[in-house]
């Protein structure tokens, strides 16, 4: 059985694709599609002792039981048919709320990838990670923080986001590295974030139903809608207008794109044959001979042009 674990990262409409998983997990496991997402992985504590953190004295190796839970319950997907097992979990990468507060994105990673590698026993053959421009996914964070009780950033906060050293090239080869062998398959939100099916479709290689593909969750608010959710003091520290919060000033959001630009081209070329980037499933490609156009400039190259004279 193939096993696929969706990474996330977060505020990448990874959210809107679990969804669009669940609400379509039947006609998915007639075509031999299995499918867990956190409300399994969460509520089930199908992952418990797996990633760091704090956990009870009890005695007992905790990463192994975890281990044993994980082979249980992929024996049953088997044995229900499932050829393919897609694992949805953004917060295998870390939390939200600990890149805000170091000020850098998903350090540990590669760490608790690894921890994951060692809980499947080797059963991983693909690991699927969504990424965005760093600007809208430092925005999006900031804005779903900010709702839920967390301080407004500082301008030093700002560029120390802005001026960060990592970026997405540094997320992906912490993971290539933490599970060798395993094929990587990066999904620019600016192409799959709207389109759960297309995302499907690149990583199983199936028919996806369109059905419930356009359900939206978890976006984040826009101004007025955020500047209404806060208390008076927090919301009199948010810019006037409507529309999307942009919290970072033009430099700053200029730096973050380069930073994008610079991950994307490296992905384009191959990514050190670390990862790929999953292209559109909807387009295709021009093939050997593309169309030739526009093979005339704006004038004739043999029209006689008038020379400004000398006197």
């Amino acid at each position: 059985m193939k096993v696929i674990l969706h990474t996330g990262a977060h505020r990448c409409a990874t959210t809107s694709f679990q969804e669009y998983m669940r609400q379509n997990a039947q006609p998915l496991a007639c075509q031999g599609i299995g499918f867990w997402g956190p409300y399994r992985t969460r509520g089930g504590a199908l992952f418990h002792g797996i990633q760091p953190g704090p956990a009870p004295v009890t005695g007992r190796d905790l990463v192994q039981r975890a281990k044993g839970r994980l082979q249980l319950q992929m024996a049953a997907s088997r044995e229900a048919g499932a050829q393919q097992l897609l694992v949805s979990e953004e917060n295998m990468l870390g939390a939200v709320r600990a890149n805000l507060r170091l000020g850098d994105l998903y350090s540990g990673a590669g760490e608790r990838m690894a921890r994951f590698a060692e809980a499947f026993g080797g059963a991983v053959t693909d690991v699927a990670l969504s990424i965005r421009s760093l600007d809208g996914y430092w925005t999006s964070a900031l804005a779903y923080a900010v709702a839920r009780g967390h301080k407004m950033p500082t301008a030093n906060s700002l560029d120390r986001l802005a001026r960060g050293p990592r970026s997405w090239r540094d997320v992906i080869t912490d993971i290539a590295c933490a599970m060798p062998g395993v094929r990587l398959h990066v999904l620019p939100f600016e192409t799959f974030g709207a389109r759960p099916e297309a995302a499907l479709a690149s990583l199983t290689g199936t028919d996806a139903p369109r059905t419930h593909a356009r359900v939206r969750l978890n976006a984040s608010l826009c101004l007025q809608d955020l500047r209404a959710s806060l208390p008076s003091f927090a919301a009199a520290q948010l810019p006037e207008g409507t529309g999307r919060w942009r919290p970072f000033d033009d430099a700053q959001t200029a730096y973050l794109r380069e930073a994008y630009a610079d991950d994307m081209m490296w992905l384009a070329g191959g990514a050190d044959g670390l990862a790929a980037l999953a292209h559109d499933p909807d387009k295709l490609a021009a093939g050997t001979n593309p169309p030739r156009i526009a093979l005339t400039r704006g004038r004739p190259d043999d029209k006689q042009r008038r020379m400004a004279g000398s006197g």
